[in-house]
């Protein structure tokens, strides 16, 4: 009998999104019963953030479809509109490849227009990284968003898959397969720090921090006033240099690009500002750094792995399950600064064996495999009813 291949559409539309599918990518890629369909938009395409997908073509994936959706714009305006242009472009991409099954990441406003197009289209979505909560962002409604419209789920943690249930997804088609990106750990050749400061053209001559700032897009944070305040706390440890890198593009982000680029102008030797690390270049400098900084989800779930402290700042993240290591901080420059100071302490070396992080242990695409290879597809799901005497 002829074993008929399985085609895979996979969607990315940021940098970080993409360098978490990697493995999976990779994985789908070599295996002979599957066909890998690589979906690209947002960001990705985008000049001002850095063009990433030719990084992704550089990896060794051929992209199928390049769906354009980004405008110029900052506002809330422009973004809803962004994710109009992406039902259009998702609709035709969909159509023409016809996949058997699609895989979404996350909660970005790209991937819900993914995920509504799919669904319309009867394509079933596998969607990783649901029922997780961020209270800070406009994030946490699109993600359980994307879980209402997905047939098969795999969470990060089990609280996380318990949540997924609760949304009404039922329990066999629900699977803690943990964090996605831990698979680095176990497959990716880290640089030295040598070799990442000739790949950046930076010398490196200091212990530094990694920094990434995002807009709040929920809350009261001014993007500008929270990123200012940031910066204001890093001149506070002139004794550490900084990697710098820029925010995505959320309404809000490009009014931190200007600030960000002129504080790297400040001070050459110590700051260097990039709009895109890649991956390897980003788990490396992670690795390697005295502590990660910002508000970004990577914070929270892979830098744990590296048992390097992060300070998480303000209230993009609220809600995520973090591990020890992480150190929350008001978007204000004394309340960073004074995480910067635990961070870097030795109160926090001594407890660093203790931490653990609850996102897994790096084995996840193997398990994303055979939920695709075992995918049985009935569009007509059943709403699953949580016993309301057990959650009373």
């Amino acid at each position: 009998m002829i074993q008929i291949q399985k085609k895979v559409a996979v969607f990315t539309g940021t940098r970080a999104e993409y360098g978490l599918l990697f493995w999976l990518l990779k994985d789908i890629q070599s295996d002979p019963d599957l066909i890998l369909q690589l979906l690209v938009s947002g960001m990705h395409l985008s000049p001002e953030f850095g063009e990433t997908y030719k990084q992704i073509e550089k990896d060794g994936f051929n992209i199928e479809e390049k769906i354009e959706i980004l405008l110029s714009s900052d506002s809330p305006i422009g973004i809803a509109k962004s994710m109009g242009l992406g039902v259009l472009g998702f609709t035709d991409a969909l159509a023409r490849l016809s996949p058997d099954v699609l895989v979404i990441l996350g909660d970005r406003f790209e991937a819900l227009s993914a995920a509504q197009t799919a669904m319309i289209l009867r394509i079933p979505i596998i969607h990783l990284h649901g029922g997780e909560i961020t209270e800070g962002a406009y994030d946490d409604a699109i993600r359980h968003a994307i879980t209402k419209l997905s047939y098969l789920h795999g969470t990060s943690t089990d609280e996380y898959r318990q949540r997924v249930i609760q949304l009404g997804e039922s329990p066999e088609r629900v699977k803690n397969v943990g964090a996605i990106g831990l698979d680095h750990l176990n497959r990716t050749s880290f640089m030295t720090v040598s070799e990442l400061a000739e790949s950046l053209d930076f010398e490196i001559t200091a212990p530094y921090f990694v920094v990434t700032y995002h807009p709040v897009t929920l809350g009261d944070e001014a993007p500008k006033h929270g990123f200012q305040e940031l910066l204001d706390a890093l001149d506070e440890h002139p004794e550490y240099q900084v990697i710098l890198t820029y925010p995505n593009a959320d309404d809000g982000g490009r009014q931190i690009i200007p600030l960000l680029e002129a504080y790297a102008k400040s001070q050459p030797k110590r700051v260097l500002a990039i709009p895109s690390l890649g991956q390897a270049r980003y788990l490396s400098s992670v690795k390697h750094a005295s502590a990660v900084i910002g508000n970004s989800s990577s914070g929270i779930i892979e830098v744990p792995a590296f048992d390097v402290p992060t300070v998480n700042i303000g209230s993009r993240q609220k809600g995520r399950l973090a591990a020890k290591s992480v150190i929350n901080a008001d978007a204000t420059k004394a309340s960073i600064s004074a995480a910067i100071r635990l961070a870097v302490s030795r109160n926090y070396k001594a407890n660093s064996e203790n931490i653990i992080n609850p996102y897994g242990q790096g084995d996840s695409s193997k398990l994303v495999i055979e939920m695709i290879k075992g995918l049985s597809f009935e569009p007509c799901k059943s709403f699953f009813d949580v016993n309301i005497e057990e959650i009373k």
